[in-house]
């Protein structure tokens, strides 16, 4: 199936909305309303002083700022001038800022005062010309800018821009770095419009819905069908600032009347834990849900249903170099523990190590091919070549597929434990574990083992109240033995307060298994 793209660029897409519905709320934050014309005079204005400012077509300007109107007002400026929008994870440390800024070698940064621990001394150490301020700065010079002021004194002054077409390099995200250093996917108008077109579709968007931001923008999950995809659809959205007090999203969920909620299994198993108010439950006006980020379980989907009758939940799948959705549940036939088809216009494979596609049912590794597909990893062209083959874009992630096209996650293929020349998918058996009602979260790494190569050790959060004098490691084996096999079983069962995350609430199972070596 080919998509028809009815915009070469983002900037396209907000003149249209501007001009069809000039007074309609694009975006609510608190007690403020921006309508799509106030909105694109904001993006006039500061894609203005970016221009004064030096940057040029080709130039990469980064984000470390928090979810804010001003977030998306860069994105939406920057791209409209040729520029390459880089928005980078807000919750890290400066050397892990400086390795990115340098790595795409970032003009300008656009950030926050609450970060200023961390960026203060980027100037310094980057690329990094210029400073904007979204909120107060520390210093105000030529150098470090304030946000308000920007859009205030530079009034929209038409310029000869250089055309932006489909295929134009829009944005760069890193990724979480679970395995190594972070490598930025590089995504053109294309790919992430292919994304809009395609979830349009199948969430069955329409101008009266209004979705709710709380998750890091930076995400590409975030980016695209929780900021992008409104925008694309002349719907409206919700930025909530911070995810905590988590009240605060049930909250503005309800007054703001949000029909459309995505959110990672985190947020998920939080909500149905919740002691949610009964109004509510009554008069909330969510018609779907929406999960990806990583795997829902059984026992969280089936809780859902309970607590919630009126709304769908959908579970999908994507990565940041696929732009970053691949796959989804359709509204009308979902499989628990599915992450649904291939969207519209994308081919998806499950192939063995040769890459020729097994039989349906058969574990592989999930490859995708289609405009989702990242242009490539910035300034890594060998990564790039082992990761996209002929089109074909190697997901890391072991699959299976039934006979109508759904998709089974099965596990990530650096996760995979081989334990006496035999396949141990940690994912099986976190899934019976979080089956057992005193079992929060839960985590399976493999661990290096003399004897059998490599063991499973489990990692496990239990529920609050829970009496850990009876819960205890051969309560928890004996639990399994009747479930799986006796090589499944792990060989060691571990406590932990909380298993480390990332910013989306995937675990970092990395950080585990340093811990055990």
């Amino acid at each position: 199936m080919d998509l028809s793209y009815p915009y070469e660029n983002f900037y396209e897409m907000i003149v249209a909305n501007a001009a069809s519905h000039a007074d309609k709320p694009l975006i609510f934050i608190d007690d403020i309303k921006t309508t799509n014309a106030q909105f694109l005079k904001k993006v006039d204005s500061f894609a203005r002083f970016l221009e004064i400012a030096g940057i040029h077509k080709g130039d990469n300007v980064a984000l470390i700022a928090p979810n804010s109107e001003e977030f998306v007002v860069t994105v939406f400026a920057v791209t409209k001038i040729g520029a390459v929008a880089v928005p980078v994870n807000n919750m890290l440390k400066e050397a892990e800022y400086a390795y990115i800024l340098n790595d795409c070698d970032a003009k300008m940064l656009v950030t926050s005062n609450k970060f200023s621990k961390e960026v203060d001394s980027l100037m310094s150490i980057t690329s990094v010309e210029k400073m904007v301020w979204i909120d107060e700065a520390p210093v105000l010079d030529d150098d470090n800018i304030m946000f308000d002021e920007v859009i205030d004194t530079h009034p929209h002054k038409e310029e000869k821009l250089d055309p932006i077409v489909l295929d134009d390099l829009a944005v760069i995200i890193y990724t979480s770095g679970t395995t190594g250093k972070p490598k930025g996917a590089m995504l053109s108008y294309r790919n992430i419009f292919s994304n809009l077109i395609a979830a349009k579709e199948l969430f069955a968007v329409v101008p009266k819905d209004r979705f709710i931001v709380y998750l890091p923008m930076f995400h590409a999950f975030t980016f695209s069908i929780i900021v992008m995809l409104p925008i694309f659809t002349t719907a409206s959205f919700v930025i909530v600032r911070s995810i905590l007090p988590f009240s605060n999203i049930i909250k503005q969920t309800l007054l703001k009347r949000v029909t459309i909620f995505l959110g990672v299994p985190d947020i998920y198993n939080a909500l149905i834990r919740a002691d949610l108010p009964w109004y509510f439950l009554w008069f909330n006006s969510i018609r779907a849900f929406i999960s990806g980020a990583s795997a829902l379980s059984e026992d969280t989907i089936n809780r859902f249903g309970i607590v919630f009758k009126r709304a769908v939940m959908l579970e999908g799948y994507g990565l940041s170099e696929c732009s970053p959705a691949v796959a989804v549940n359709p509204r009308h036939k979902q499989k628990i523990l599915s992450v649904g088809q291939a969207l519209p216009g994308y081919e998806v494979k499950v192939v063995d190590e040769n890459m020729l596609e097994v039989p349906w049912g058969q574990v592989g590794e999930l490859i995708v091919k289609g405009d989702c597909v990242m242009i490539g990893y910035l300034n890594r062209p060998e990564a790039t070549k082992e990761t996209v083959i002929n089109g074909w874009l190697r997901t890391g992630d072991m699959a299976k597929m039934d006979d109508e096209g759904y998709i089974y996650i099965v596990d990530r293929i650096k996760d995979l434990i081989i334990s006496k020349g035999i396949n141990i998918y940690p994912r099986e058996i976190e899934e019976h574990l979080m089956l057992l009602d005193y079992v929060k979260a839960a985590a399976v790494i493999g661990v290096k083992d003399p004897n059998s190569g490599e063991v499973p050790v489990a990692y496990i959060e239990l529920e609050e109240g829970t009496d850990t004098e009876k819960i205890t490691e051969s309560v928890i084996k004996a639990a399994l033995k009747s479930k799986m096999a006796n090589f499944k079983i792990p060989k060691a069962v571990k406590f932990i307060d909380e298993l480390p995350k990332n910013a989306t609430g995937k675990v970092l199972k990395r950080v585990l298994k340093e811990q055990e070596e």
